[in-house]
């Protein structure tokens, strides 16, 4: 006889959500749980839970002895790597990678075409009356079209660029931990990413990041923070880059050495940048981010979809079908590399 799962859901999931993610299989027992601290769930909840869909609600080792699968609602999870929970020796660890990548890819272009065309100056022109003699020579746009856009991590979101750049006519270059396998083996939604490395023109070892950034117009920031990618974007890689081009980042805070961004937008070294993500947020007042008239900046939301716990329900429905049958889970997270 097919035994039971029970799932713990923190997440303020709407009803038909929570009825769709019951249809996956009748062994399911789903519990609703809305929490904001693990105090919130009383312990014999916890105490016969094996799969657990979380934010940051971790239970204690001895609160959730059966606990096998802990699925987080992000991508993201650098929040939660140090809880001891995660260090039970059986337990499988997925994030949500794939279910923001199509608000997150559309957001990540939007920024190259205000960059490329200056519309943040122009929104300012526009604020104070302002028509300028020398337009002609101040908004040169530096296009898509043939353009070179180097992704920096071709994960989920990267790969989505990467597909949305071929009607732009732009060249892409890539450069990820494992250049000798262009496959995405992850969770692709029907009709987005790259599965089969198709979109990219040429992918580079991180190692050979300098030699990517060389040839680049934009360049888009993509990876997870880890111990490894903890200000990979530092003086190096920006003296690495086009006086003439743009960096994106829409990663997370820590990825980009702030200090040495803003020394290179200050000086020019690169015409500019976008940011939606800060090495604190919110970014203060006093950053000196703020006053750059070469950068945009976003208050981290590239991710923001209303779309999202539906995309995200589905992700999880597809991570049950695997584990019900015992089949390897989606973005299964190693927590040494910390994603």
């Amino acid at each position: 006889m097919n035994r039971t799962v029970e799932v713990l859901i923190t997440l303020p999931f709407q009803d038909e959500l929570i009825q769709k993610l019951k249809n996956v299989s009748p062994r399911l027992k789903i519990t609703l749980a809305k929490a904001r601290k693990v105090e919130d769930i009383a312990d014999e909840t916890w105490k016969n839970i094996e799969v657990l869909y979380t934010s940051r609600i971790l239970p204690r080792p001895e609160q959730a002895p059966y606990l096998r699968w802990v699925q987080f609602h992000w991508a993201g999870i650098d929040h939660a790597l140090d809880a001891p929970i995660l260090k039970k020796p059986d337990l499988q660890i997925t994030n949500l990678s794939g279910a923001a990548a199509s608000q997150m890819a559309e957001f990540a272009v939007m920024l190259m075409l205000n960059l490329g065309h200056h519309m943040h100056q122009l929104y300012g022109l526009q604020r104070q009356n302002d028509w300028p003699n020398d337009r002609w020579e101040r908004f040169v746009p530096l296009e898509l079209r043939d353009s070179t856009v180097g992704i920096i991590g071709y994960g989920s979101i990267g790969r989505q660029v990467a597909r949305l750049l071929q009607g732009f006519g732009a060249r892409v270059l890539a450069a990820k931990r494992d250049a000798m396998h262009p496959e995405d083996t992850g969770y692709i939604p029907e009709g987005l990413g790259d599965p089969l490395g198709d979109f990219v023109h040429r992918l580079y070892p991180i190692q050979a990041l300098h030699s990517m950034l060389k040839e680049c117009d934009y360049v888009l920031v993509a990876v997870p923070l880890s111990a490894e990618t903890r200000l990979l974007i530092g003086p190096d890689e920006l003296a690495a880059m086009k006086p003439s081009a743009f960096l994106i980042d829409i990663s997370r805070g820590g990825v980009t050495d702030s200090d040495a961004l803003v020394a290179a937008l200050r000086d020019q070294r690169i015409a500019g940048a976008a940011l939606d993500v800060y090495p604190q947020e919110p970014l203060p007042a006093d950053s000196p981010l703020w006053r750059l008239p070469n950068a945009i900046l976003t208050p981290h939301i590239a991710g923001f979809s209303p779309q999202y716990d539906e995309r995200a329900a589905a992700l999880f429905s597809e991570n049950l079908l695997r584990y019900l049958a015992g089949l390897p889970l989606y973005n299964l997270v190693t927590l040494e590399r910390g994603y």
